[in-house]
């Protein structure tokens, strides 16, 4: 494996490489903070399908386009063996088995099968301590804005978000359902939240850390345009509802693998539960 730590590396392995335990190695040594387990570690990465060599997943390694991982279940096993112990500033390349990775289900969205083991390369760029993170959004009720979408709670939190029979703002429009009272978020800052996001013209929910039962945990500047603005500011027990315009959310082209279009305006409803 070749290239600098923050870059894209060239990686070559020959494909049908297979594991039966999870093994890493350290190809660039960093002298930061090191990650433990609960913490959040905010990565550039790459993956592979060691079976068919071919990249499956990964960052952009450009500015603002890290991602983060809490290194607890249900992140792969794999990859909290492999980031944890790591210093911030380190290379670390892992070999994940089918058993610490996908188990007998693979991935058919990455075209992972169920006997393949994973290669990762990632670039540990900061690594958070461990905070606590709220189940969900505990700040108090707000008055809900005039024109926006209604939204109940379940008891857990979840909500269900009804779109009004109107046509969509055509700016940015941010508005609090609970307002909390714990840190600020600010530009930059890794944000856990629990999030729902649907299109306001159908009223189809395209994506939910919900469903998947994990709050998500991102870079402010690692999201679309109109997100990181709903958090920036916002204090940790709020919940928020936006509403984005293509121009703050995907643009033009989109976002065909989640159903939206080039002009498709879209809604979150977001609990923030910590920040670091």
């Amino acid at each position: 494996m070749t290239g600098k730590f923050g870059e894209a590396p060239t990686v070559k392995f020959t494909k049908g490489l297979s594991t039966k335990t999870t093994e890493r190695s350290v190809v660039i040594e960093g002298k930061g903070a090191v990650a433990k387990t609960n913490g959040t570690v905010e990565v550039d990465y790459t993956a592979y399908d060691a079976a068919s060599g071919k990249k499956i997943d990964g960052t952009t390694y450009k500015s603002g386009g890290t991602t983060a991982f809490q290194l607890k279940s249900p992140l792969l096993s794999g990859i909290v063996k492999g980031l944890k112990c790591s210093s911030a500033g380190s290379r670390v390349v892992a070999v994940i088995p089918p058993a610490d990775a996908f188990k007998s289900a693979g991935s058919q969205g990455l075209g992972v099968k169920a006997t393949d083991s994973l290669v990762f390369v990632f670039d540990v760029v900061k690594v958070m301590s461990p905070v606590k993170v709220l189940p969900k959004a505990n700040g108090a009720a707000q008055k809900p804005a005039a024109g926006l979408p209604t939204v109940k709670l379940a008891a857990n939190g979840e909500p269900t978000v009804t779109v009004p029979k109107a046509d969509a703002p055509t700016d940015l429009r941010i508005a609090d359902l609970k307002k909390g009272t714990g840190t600020t978020v600010k530009s930059g800052d890794t944000v856990t939240v629990h999030y729902t996001g649907l299109i306001w013209a159908t009223g189809k929910v395209f994506d939910s850390s919900w469903t998947r039962g994990q709050p998500a945990s991102f870079a402010t500047t690692g999201v679309i345009p109109g997100f990181g603005k709903a958090l920036v500011g916002q204090k940790v027990g709020s919940q928020v509802i936006a509403v984005i315009p293509p121009a703050d959310g995907y643009g033009t082209g989109g976002q065909a693998s989640a159903g939206i279009s080039g002009t498709d305006t879209l809604v979150f409803v977001v609990d923030i539960l910590a920040t670091s």
